[in-house]
């Protein structure tokens, strides 16, 4: 059920609200919180909406929409209020500022609250450079962001690791849950060695990808190299260096990813990419600070960015239509080499019967026989 009052004030909202719980009976009670969403008013707004109603089936919840319009307009508020199953299992109330109201969006959530529940804020789309510092950031005790779906993601991770404060999160760090778990349990069976050297590949404005390699970073105390995928969508592969092989974690296709380890048979896992109302519904499971999420970002400093290097052969073979290109250097090295090995080689042995020898016995010969024919 949809209910729509126009030119209206938060004070007949919550009127209304209250009459619509005392319809509605005990099914519009047991919310857990009460989530805020920021955004601008425009077609993107229901994308958020419907993800929270997704959400709120595994947190009950009241969820409040700021969707700020023209500020150029004169001084409006539009709210409309969904419940049943319009809502999930929340209460929906969008509140449209117009005008100067749209700077005034916390002044219009405070009477509207659930008395003793916590308060999460999300801004799905553009936020703040400092959540905390936001009027309606000061009211959450979580603060949700998406750097992924900002303008410039790179940039705007950036931003959030300069500005963070206890209580911050991200959606693009949401999105490692799998990678993160796939990974810690394959490093928890044998050989237990130490990890030489780590790469992560994915998109090259994929904040997802950073936090991974900043992530293996923070936890692994090495650099990580992350360098840009020619190929697929968001984070493409990591490989782990051990004394042992290789521990390679690939999906080329954004659903399905191969583990390949030393002495074991090459295992598929379940990476298909998320959707934001599984993600969101992760976050809204803790609202204390994210200590992981913490280290992560104070591990991208660690990050390598750069190409993977290709090994090539140190003399590359030469084609049929040229010689090879030999420097000086090398030429006298095979010079050293080649004399070196004739001053090695066992001198000849000398012939101890002269040259002449075998004629001087032919002529001896004949003469022999020449005396044998003057007898006879």
């Amino acid at each position: 059920m949809i209910i729509d009052l126009p030119s209206t004030t938060t004070s007949q909202v919550n009127t209304k609200l209250v009459h619509l719980r005392e319809q509605g009976g005990a099914t519009a009670l047991g919310r857990v919180l009460t989530l805020v969403i920021v955004t601008d008013d425009g077609t993107k707004t229901e994308d958020a909406i419907d993800a929270a109603n997704d959400a709120s089936r595994e947190h009950p919840c009241r969820v409040i929409v700021l969707a700020r319009g023209a500020r150029k307009a004169a001084a409006r508020l539009d709210a409309q209020i969904r419940v049943g199953g319009d809502a999930g299992a929340s209460e929906v109330v969008v509140l449209r500022l117009y005008g100067a109201l749209a700077d005034e969006g916390a002044s219009c959530v405070i009477p509207l609250l659930l008395p003793d529940a916590p308060v999460v804020a999300w801004w799905p789309f553009e936020a703040p450079a400092r959540p905390a510092d936001d009027p309606i950031g000061r009211l959450a005790q979580r603060r949700i962001t998406d750097a992924a779906a900002e303008r410039n993601p790179i940039k705007a991770l950036e931003v959030r690791q300069k500005n963070y404060t206890e209580g911050d999160s991200d959606l693009a760090w949401t999105r490692l849950t799998l990678w993160r778990a796939v990974l810690a349990a394959a490093l928890d069976l044998p050989p237990y060695e130490k990890i030489t050297d780590a790469t992560v590949t994915g998109e090259g404005d994929s904040p997802s990808t950073d936090l991974l390699a900043g992530w293996l970073a923070a936890r692994l105390r090495i650099p990580v190299r992350r360098t840009k995928a020619v190929n697929g969508q968001g984070i493409v592969s990591v490989v782990l260096e051990r004394k042992s092989g290789s521990v390679e974690l690939v999906r080329p296709d954004g659903k399905v990813g191969t583990l390949t380890q030393p002495g074991q048979p090459a295992r598929r896992v379940a990476l298909q990419r998320r959707e934001v109302r599984d993600c969101l519904a992760e976050e809204l499971r803790r609202l204390d600070p994210d200590e992981p999420f913490e280290e992560t970002l104070k591990g991208l400093g660690k990050i390598v960015r750069g190409r993977t290097p290709v090994k090539t052969p140190t003399k590359p073979p030469a084609t049929s239509d040229e010689s090879p290109v030999v420097s000086a250097a090398d030429a006298e090295a095979t010079l050293a080499r080649k004399s070196a090995a004739a001053d090695e080689q066992p001198p000849a042995k000398k012939n101890s019967t002269p040259a002449k020898k075998p004629r001087a016995a032919s002529s001896t010969r004949s003469t022999a026989r020449a005396g044998k024919g003057g007898k006879s």
